[in-house]
């Protein structure tokens, strides 16, 4: 679609068109990276059809459809969310149930962040912000909360370690490998300021990780299980409320007093890419409508999670995999492809601040945000959660963030540093993958292979 707002769209919102070119510019600079990159995943729509439907009523449902549905390149994985649903009306394998969920999960995550952009062209680029800070991690979010009302715990730890590992090491990696090997003959630059402040607060959310950790080891024989377990439990409690009040902090100085260094950098001699850019300046769906789709994605995204999240233990039993390598590994690999996409391709066309943008923000928004938020919810909830992730899992998520930093050290790229992060993801991949035995979590949870099903009679303990 050209850069015209269609008429269907404005009538939606009165102002709508003013307030879009009004805002075109700003936004184009002031767009996220985790924006930018779904972009690179989107197609564009051909209405001519659709404009010479007499109706306006039914001309406005298709050209939403249009741009909803069949606009982006993930479109035939949508296949998979009916498919999954008759899955688990008609009680067919709760592995493929568990399998078809996971696939839907990726068009929905691009779909969210592309009407998360539209909405930003009406509530201007700080409220856009904001709405894109809330719903960019909306898929880990829901799977998180949705575990913990089941009292799966191990779970909603492990696929949240696993969100930010993928991202400091699988996406980041791939990105410097294949932009490194795309531009073998041209140094691959890139700004480190961004990336300064997202290892400060990484190396917080990790000292916050530590703590309860290390609580569990300097006590001395005089203190009981019970009593290093409530320690930990309340420590991590207190943290988590720092944690939140430190992602504020962030979003402040994001979205209002330094946004320079998040904006994506553009190169002059970019051609190409600024016309991929003009093409998103205008919205293309009025403002109630990408509210309204925005909705329906939500709670189909939560309708997913909730088949992933009963289903992940007997899809363990099923694949002989610990229930532990599926929620650090698989979940987060095919639950953001569309993300991790997005910054691959941007770091073939020397776009690394972007993709910088979208592995270190998101990485800093789930140890930040969804960690916390998590723990508070469970303490809501009357479930025990801490930030103890056990030794294994800490010690991997700490070395993931001090390889990660010194690759990034000098603002320059190319592709070893790439290989050197993937190569650091397949060992600790390879190494989730061999633990098959039952880890004892601080309160207790035994996860490994074992059925997770009867976590509910622990707690009540």
């Amino acid at each position: 679609m050209g850069s015209i707002v269609e008429p269907w769209a404005i009538a939606e919102n009165g102002n709508a068109n003013a307030t879009a070119k009004g805002l075109s510019r700003e936004l184009r600079h002031g767009r996220t990276a985790h924006n930018m990159s779904s972009s690179s995943l989107r197609k564009k729509s051909d209405l001519r059809l659709i404009q010479k439907v007499p109706c306006k009523t039914l001309k406005n449902i298709l050209s939403n459809l249009q741009e909803v549905i069949l606009g982006t390149k993930l479109t035939l994985l949508f296949l998979a969310i009916p498919l999954a649903i008759l899955a688990n009306s008609y009680h067919y394998a709760r592995p493929l149930i568990f399998g078809l969920s996971l696939i839907g999960l990726t068009p929905l995550a691009e779909r969210v962040s592309f009407l998360t952009e539209q909405l930003a062209f009406y509530t201007g680029p700080t409220v856009g912000g904001l709405l894109n800070a809330t719903c960019g991690n909306a898929t880990e979010l829901i799977i998180a909360i949705l575990a913990l009302a089941n009292n799966k715990v191990a779970v909603v730890k492990y696929s949240l370690l696993g969100s930010i590992l993928s991202n400091l090491l699988l996406v980041l990696g791939t990105s410097l490998f294949f932009g490194g090997i795309a531009n073998i003959r041209r140094q691959q630059r890139f700004d480190r300021k961004q990336a300064d402040v997202n290892f400060f607060l990484l190396l917080m959310g990790l000292l916050c990780h530590l703590l309860p950790l290390l609580l569990k080891y300097a006590a001395t024989g005089e203190a009981s299980t019970s009593m290093i377990n409530k320690m930990s439990l309340s420590l991590s409690r207190t943290s988590s409320i720092v944690m939140l009040v430190a992602y504020i902090a962030y979003l402040i100085f994001q979205l209002w007093t330094h946004r320079q260094f998040f904006e994506a950098q553009e190169d002059d001699d970019d051609d190409a890419y600024d016309d991929e850019v003009t093409v998103e300046e205008t919205p293309v769906i009025g403002f109630w409508s990408g509210f309204a789709w925005l909705v329906g994605m939500t709670i189909v995204i939560a309708l997913l999670s909730e088949y992933v999240v009963a289903t992940i233990e007997d899809a363990s039993d099923s694949w002989g995999l610990s229930v532990s390598f599926i929620s650090i590994i698989l979940l987060p690999i095919v639950g953001n492809a569309a993300e991790h996409a997005g910054a691959i391709i941007f770091a073939f066309k020397n776009k690394l601040d972007i993709s910088l943008g979208v592995a270190l923000g998101s990485a800093t928004q789930i140890s930040l945000f969804v960690v916390p938020l998590s723990v508070i919810v469970a303490w809501i909830l009357g479930i025990k959660m801490d930030l103890n992730f056990n030794i294994l899992e800490t010690s991997s998520l700490a070395l993931a963030i001090i390889i990660t930093a010194f690759t990034l050290q000098d603002g320059t790229s190319h592709y070893m540093k790439g290989l050197v992060l993937l190569l650091c993801y397949v060992i600790i991949a390879a190494c989730f993958f061999v633990d098959q035995i039952p880890q004892h979590q601080p309160n207790g949870i035994d996860v490994g292979l074992q059925p997770m099903n009867n976590l509910g009679e622990v707690f009540s303990a």
